[in-house]
C-alpha cells in the first residue's frame, strides 16, 4: 500500500511542476522544459524531479532556472497538495529521449547499410 501512495503523490506532484512550468513560471531558462518523472523517497520528505527539453546544450540553464523556481514551486505544491510534507526538490535531466534518438539514429544507419549492401 505505501508504494501506491508514494507512485500517486509522485505523480501529483509532478502534474503540479509540469503545469507551472508551463503556466506560471516566467523564467526564460525554463522555456522548453518538460517535467518528465518525479521520484519521491519512502519518507515522501525528498524529491527527484526529471525534466528534458529539446533545446540542445541548455541543461544546465534549465537546471538553474528550475532551482531559481524551487521555493515558487514548494509554495504552490503547498497550496495545490494537501501533503503533511512539501519534499524538497533536486533537478536531474533526463537522458533517456537522447537515448533513444541515438538508438533510432543508429538503426537508420544500420538500415542505410543493409541496404547499400543488397
Amino acid at each position: 500500500m505505501a508504494k501506491f501512495r508514494k507512485d500517486r503523490v509522485a505523480g501529483l506532484i509532478r502534474e503540479v511542476i509540469a503545469d507551472l512550468v508551463v503556466l506560471k513560471i516566467k523564467d526564460p531558462r525554463v522555456l522548453g522544459v518538460t517535467i518528465t518523472d518525479v521520484r519521491l523517497s519512502a519518507d515522501l520528505k525528498t524529491a527527484r524531479v526529471y525534466f528534458s527539453s529539446l533545446t540542445d546544450g541548455k541543461v544546465d540553464d534549465h537546471r538553474e532556472g528550475l532551482e531559481s523556481a524551487q521555493g515558487f514551486i514548494r509554495r504552490e505544491l503547498r497550496r495545490e497538495l494537501d501533503l503533511k510534507y512539501i519534499p524538497e526538490l533536486s533537478f536531474f535531466y533526463d537522458t533517456a529521449f537522447d537515448h533513444s534518438l541515438r538508438i533510432n539514429q543508429l538503426l537508420k544507419d544500420l538500415d542505410l547499410q543493409d541496404s547499400h549492401d543488397d
